[in-house]
């Protein structure tokens, strides 16, 4: 594919930009492979770089002979461009429908991107199971590292390797692959050191209408439970959408053949559903002229955050069972790589304070969602704003995100990062010059060599100036497990993403920066008190050491008297 194909107008002169809040600024627009390029001689501070994969949905308008384009971005932002000549209006729209979702992931800008400045640290190496494993061993030895999917034949969506039972050889996992929706076999996602109980992950059972049964699968399962203890399996669908599936092939586990596990269904969305959600809380979000009732209306129509809140509440419950009630748990929907992912993503988050960490985070997404086999490719083609639709798209990651600021706004000195962190996490999922969201699993990620071939988000999110304005300036850490509240009138919209053209998104930035003046303050301030107490000291000690050469010599004056 070359892209100059797809560029009918490479450049158009006197266009005009408008974003949201502002008055037209007209300029000059540069139509590139991967950008939409628009410069002003008069006010350099309104230029515009977009990627051409951030524009969800391009609306065309003609007004007169002039053409309008509105861009829809993923990232809830709008900009319009004003055209003097239809036709040049239609050359960039049809430009940017095409170049906005192009197939071949070696096509994408994370492949022609270059960093200019050398990174610190090279993201790609940032995190690794043995480091995992390592910090397993310190607290348990019955668990180990697996590598009976090295070539990935056993599991397309599962890493290379993975944290399986001590006592379960590699043949048992083989047979429980085969047992399991997509060879999705029980891995350990979550050790919980305070009642030494683990929490697995893994896809639905093959067992058809006929009961189909597998001992490998069910040695492998009871192996994470003791003689007499019991086990939690968790499913995130509803019973009704669990026994649907046996027709399909799949099904649940049986209890005649698990009888030391309890199963309880939890009515999770599928990510098909989350489509029309985004869709209708996009159309309440972007028209701020909306009245009181419409407003409500539409946004309880959009039943996101219903969906927020059935997510937090397995969330909780699974964290309840764990370390309340110190049970084993084993959660799975059908294939495990959505629904599944977000519950024991959050669960973590609320039992391990590490996770609340600016790399404790960086590692869980890395541990749960890209090794976990989200198909980050397939899911976020599109955000659900478009009225284009592609098969696979649901914006499961947001969702996740959606319910970690929910936690951390009940919680908000329990976590070194910010909103705009999690933000930041959404936009480059979406559409990025890095390569970490690239692909749907550690398999395609090898086979399109990203680790040599483009840079990590990790190595640019870790830079000093560049995480700066993403810490939380009223951070604590907190050790303790957070218990947030999943009532209805406990959870909100999020309005920094949401409703960006809300002014007081604006002052609240205006806020957190004063905020973080006075905190650099006062650390200047403790800085400079321990280095007054440290002279001090010092000059004390002197004052001591010549108080007692003078003493001993007065004391030496006195036996020479006598």
């Amino acid at each position: 594919m070359e892209f100059v194909e797809y560029i009918k107008s490479p450049k158009i002169d006197k266009v005009s930009l408008r974003r949201r809040g502002q008055a037209y600024l007209e300029g000059t627009l540069c139509v590139t492979g991967h950008h939409l390029i628009f410069s002003s001689r008069t006010d350099h501070k309104d230029e515009l770089i977009l990627l051409h994969s951030a524009v969800e949905h391009v609306e065309k308008k003609a007004r007169g002979q002039e053409g309008i384009l509105t861009l829809f971005c993923k990232n809830f932002d709008l900009v319009k461009l004003k055209f003097n000549s239809i036709e040049e209006a239609l050359n960039v729209a049809s430009s940017v429908e095409v170049l906005s979702t192009i197939g071949n992931t070696n096509l994408r800008y994370p492949f022609f991107y270059r960093h200019l400045k050398p990174l610190e640290e090279d993201g790609w190496d940032l995190f690794s199971l043995e480091m995992e494993f390592s910090h397993l061993c310190s607290l348990t030895q019955q668990w180990r590292i697996s590598h009976a999917n090295s070539n990935y034949e056993l599991c397309p969506s599962y890493p290379a390797s993975v944290i399986v039972p001590v006592k379960i050889s590699d043949d048992t996992l083989k047979a429980s692959a085969q047992f399991r929706q997509f060879g999705r076999f029980p891995i350990l996602s979550y050790y919980h050191k305070k009642n030494g109980v683990a929490m697995m992950r893994c896809g639905q059972p093959l067992t058809t209408m006929a009961s189909k049964r597998s001992r490998e699968d069910e040695k492998l399962v009871n192996a994470t439970l003791g003689s007499d203890s019991k086990g939690i399996i968790i499913d995130t669908r509803s019973q009704t959408a669990a026994m649907n599936s046996r027709t399909k092939g799949g099904g649940v586990e049986p209890e005649s053949h698990y009888p030391q596990w309890k199963r309880e269904y939890q009515n999770i969305e599928r990510y098909t559903a989350l489509n029309d959600s985004i869709a209708k809380l996009a159309e309440a979000s972007l028209d701020p002229k909306l009245s009181m009732t419409s407003w409500l209306s539409k946004l309880e129509s959009s039943s996101w955050l219903d969906y927020v809140q059935s997510i937090l509440s397995t969330a909780c419950h699974v964290a309840k069972c764990l370390d309340k009630n110190g049970t084993t748990v084993l959660v799975h929907g059908d294939a495990g790589t959505d629904a599944t992912l977000q519950v024991t993503s959050l669960v973590q988050i609320l039992l391990d304070p590490v996770c609340r960490t600016i790399k404790g985070f960086e590692g869980l997404i890395d541990r749960e969602w890209l090794r976990g086999g989200h198909p980050f490719t397939e899911r976020c083609i599109k955000v659900g704003v478009s009225p284009v639709r592609y098969k696979g798209q649901g914006a499961v990651f947001l969702l996740f995100l959606d319910c970690v600021w929910q936690i951390y706004q009940q919680f908000p000195c329990s976590f070194e990062f910010n909103d705009r962190f999690l933000i930041t996490l959404f936009e480059h999922a979406y559409s990025s010059q890095f390569g970490t969201f690239l692909c749907n699993n550690e398999c395609e990620r090898v086979a399109a060599k990203l680790k040599t071939m483009t840079v990590s988000l990790w190595s640019y999110l870790n830079q000093a100036d560049i995480l700066k304005p993403l810490l939380n300036p009223m951070y604590e850490p907190n050790s303790s497990v957070l218990w947030p509240s999943v009532a209805s009138q406990s959870l909100v919209l999020w309005p920094s993403l949401f409703l960006k053209w809300k002014e007081s998104n604006k002052n609240e930035d205006i806020l957190w920066e004063e905020v973080r003046r006075i905190q650099e303050i006062n650390t200047d301030l403790k800085s400079k008190a321990i280095s007054l107490r440290r002279e001090y000291a010092e000059l004390q000690a002197k004052v001591f050491e010549e108080r007692r050469k003078w003493q001993e010599e007065q004391d030496q004056r006195e036996k020479q008297r006598t």
